[in-house]
């Protein structure tokens, strides 16, 4: 297949002890979450890597050399374009890594997904970014009430994230509706259910290969 001349982005936090998945975390304590959250990373950044598209780019924040799977997660960001992620809060964080991916690639479209959804696939990933070269906007929603991935033909397209509030449970719907207000027509894609607490576990490991990282170590960790 023809890669196709898309961006897929990954806005990525380094699993650190202490200060990744801190919901998940306060059930099942701070180093068994940051591992569960090195594995989605990876599984995530696999799925990326396999799609079929022009350019890959990872926005990351947090310290590397803190993180689980340090090691592994350096040798596979190699073959991505690595940024700093850059914004008081998340929400302009995510502004701005569409409008610093889409700068440093020509202005390609840019599909952007998160980490929390490690059950995400290269083929899933392709039907998202050709969808994306037909419309303005994608947008597929979490079943969690907010969205774990969002595609805009500009980075002027995402603007209207700033004014978002995240991770609530009308974040997906808020989003939807801003794209709406500003114009930018909107392609829904399958929803998928995303990590946040325990309770997401068994949901996400069911959708995600046995053999993956994910599975493996939510299995090992009696999850």
């Amino acid at each position: 297949m023809t890669d196709l001349p898309v961006t897929l982005l990954v806005v990525a936090k380094a699993p650190e002890p202490g200060r990744a998945k801190t919901r998940l975390a306060a059930t099942v304590g701070d180093r068994v979450a940051a591992d569960i959250a090195a594995a989605a990373l990876l599984d995530t950044l696999d799925a990326v890597a396999a799609a079929p598209v022009a350019t890959r780019v990872v926005a990351l924040t947090g310290d590397l050399d803190r993180a689980a799977g340090a090691d592994a997660i350096r040798q596979r960001l190699e073959s991505f374009t690595v940024i700093g992620q850059r914004g008081d809060d998340f929400a302009n964080r995510l502004a701005n890594a569409h409008a610093d991916a889409s700068k440093a690639f020509a202005g390609r479209p840019v599909l952007q997904i998160g980490m929390d959804t490690p059950q995400v696939t290269a083929e899933l990933l392709a039907d998202c970014a050709g969808r994306l070269l037909e419309t303005r906007a994608v947008l597929g929603l979490a079943d969690d009430g907010g969205w774990w991935v969002l595609g805009v033909r500009t980075p002027a397209a995402a603007e209207c994230l700033r004014s978002i509030p995240m991770s609530r449970s009308d974040t997906g719907e808020l989003t939807l509706k801003a794209l709406r207000d500003n114009g930018i027509d909107v392609t829904p894609v399958q929803p998928l259910a995303d990590i946040d607490v325990v309770d997401d576990i068994a949901t996400v490991r069911d959708a995600c290969e046995p053999a993956s990282r994910f599975a493996r170590v939510t299995r090992a960790a009696g999850l």
